[in-house]
Parts: C-alpha cells; structure tokens; sequence
C-alpha cells in the first residue's frame, strides 16, 4: 500500500467513525421504534389509507426531534453514563465527541425537527413532538436520580409519538388514538423493569433511583410488570372495536395471545426476579410490540 493510500483512508476512516457517533448519540434502536409508532398511529387513524406524503413528512420530522432528545438526554447524563458499563463506551462519557458536539447537534436537530414538523405537516403534530421532547429530555432525564416515578414519565415520552402520527393526518383523536397511546404506555413498564433488575447494581452506582435500587427484592418491579401486562390484554383490543371484521377478530385473539405470554412472564418475574428470567422480557418485547403493531396496520386489509 501506498503512503498516498494510507493517507486518504485515514481521514475517511476517522470521518466513519464520527458519523457513527453522531448516529449512536441518536439511539438508533428507540428512534426506529418511534418511526414505527408514528406510521402505525398515521394508518390506523386512517383506516389504513394515509396521506402518504403527510406520512413522509411526519417521520422525517419525528427522527429529527427524537434525535435531539436521544442526544440532550446523553449530554445530561454524560457523567453518570461513565459509571455504568452498560454506558461507558457511549460517544460523550468515552471521549469520542465532547459535551458542545452534542449539545450543539441537539439544538441543530430540535429546531429543524421543528421547522419541519411546522411546513410540512401541522401544528398539532409539531405540539406533540416537542411534548415528547419536553417530557423525557426535562422531565424523565432528571427524574431518574429523584424518584423511582421517573419510569412512568418515561413511558409517557415513550408513548407520545402515537399522537404524533394520529395528528399528522389531520384526523381527530377519538378512543382508538387514547387505547394505542395506553398500549404503547403499558408495554413499556414489564420492558423497563426487567432492564431496571438487570443492571440496578449498575443504576446504584451511578445514582438513579430506579424502583430496583429502592428495593432491592425486586418484588416491586414484579407487581408493576404483572399489573401493566394484565392491563395491556383489554386495552390492546380497543382499537379495532369499531371495525367488525374477520382481521379484527384475528388481532384480538392474538393480542389476547400475545398479552398472556407477557403476563406468564411477568408471573415468573414477579416470583422469583433471577437474572435468566428477567433477561427474558427484552427479548419477548422484540416480538410482542412490533407483532402488535404491524398486526394492526394490516386489519384494514383482512
């Protein structure tokens, strides 16, 4: 290899390698998971025939916002994010990007985010992202080190962005856009607990107030992630009340199948918390959620 070629492949490495840090200052996975949340909400409030454009714009400005708050929420947390090592290799607490790159990226994101959100789709979808962006980044953030109540906060953040794709259609919020939003709210909490069990020694160390760290038993967690499964089962079933039809039937049976194994899950949590048994729950989120949801868009087509 030539000193040329060493030369050029250097600073196109080192540039790779900070756009990957600017993506993971974004948490990709979360971000996916909104993009999903937002499109859902944008077909189920339409009955599956949304404006494809208006669907367009809504997640091109939902992954703008909900990149600034994935990097205000790192900012914030840089310090404590270096005690745990779960975190540790994160862009900031590692070193690879400093605290003024990601507030800056933040900002940059936050208002084009809105910017784009305001001419290209509506205010109401505009309103509820920046609630979103509000209640985890200046609500949920600083919560976590105050009180173990920071991961119903969270699951409200969590939960907005159903109310980012139902207003992006122009379509009026009725009682399917409130049961998703509570689907989406309820889910979070076996997830959260389960994650909270696994790494509470780590969450102790770095300050947070998980409800794991303020009891340690774990039984705590166990009842909230029963309670939230068993609730999940009803309020799952309430978006396609007002469709008969054979794909709303299917989606009943198995929401209704979908949710029991969350709450047998959640059983063998709340009776004995080990960590193969709360290692399960991260897992069976990966399956029950995105199951649910793209279940859902197809039942105006069933």
């Amino acid at each position: 290899m030539s000193t040329t070629t060493i030369t050029v492949a250097q600073p196109r490495t080192a540039l790779a390698s900070r756009i990957r840090d600017y993506v993971e200052l974004t948490k990709p996975r979360i971000a996916v998971l909104e993009l999903v949340v937002v499109l859902t909400a944008a077909v189920v409030a339409t009955w599956g025939q949304p404006d494809p454009l208006a669907v367009f714009h809504a997640l091109v400005g939902t992954l703008l916002v909900a990149a600034s708050a994935s990097a205000a929420n790192q900012w914030i947390e840089r310090q404590r994010d270096a005690r745990m090592t779960r975190t540790a290799d994160r862009p900031l607490p590692s070193g690879r990007l400093v605290a003024s790159e990601a507030l800056a990226f933040a900002a940059i994101t936050l208002v084009l985010g809105a910017l784009y959100l305001g001419c290209f789709v509506n205010f109401a979808c505009l309103g509820w992202a920046l609630a979103t962006w509000l209640v985890y980044v200046a609500a949920y953030t600083p919560l976590k080190t105050a009180t173990p109540a920071n991961t119903a906060v969270g699951a409200i953040a969590g939960a907005l962005p159903v109310l980012i794709g139902w207003t992006a259609t122009g379509v009026a919020l009725d009682q399917r856009a409130l049961a998703l939003t509570m689907v989406l709210f309820l889910w979070q909490f076996p997830h959260f607990m389960a994650i909270a069990w696994l790494y509470r020694h780590q969450y102790a160390r770095a300050g947070y107030q998980m409800l794991t760290v303020v009891d340690p038993s774990g039984r705590r967690a166990g009842w909230q992630a029963v309670l939230s499964a068993l609730a999940l089962i009803p309020v799952s079933i309430v978006p396609v009340l007002d469709n008969p039809g054979l794909g709303s039937v299917l989606f009943m049976v198995l929401a209704g199948l979908l949710g029991l194994g969350q709450v047998g899950l959640a059983g063998a949590f709340w009776q004995d918390p080990p960590e193969t048994r709360a290692g399960l729950f991260p897992r069976a989120a990966v399956v029950y959620l995105p199951t649910l949801l793209a279940m859902l868009m197809l039942v105006p087509w069933l």
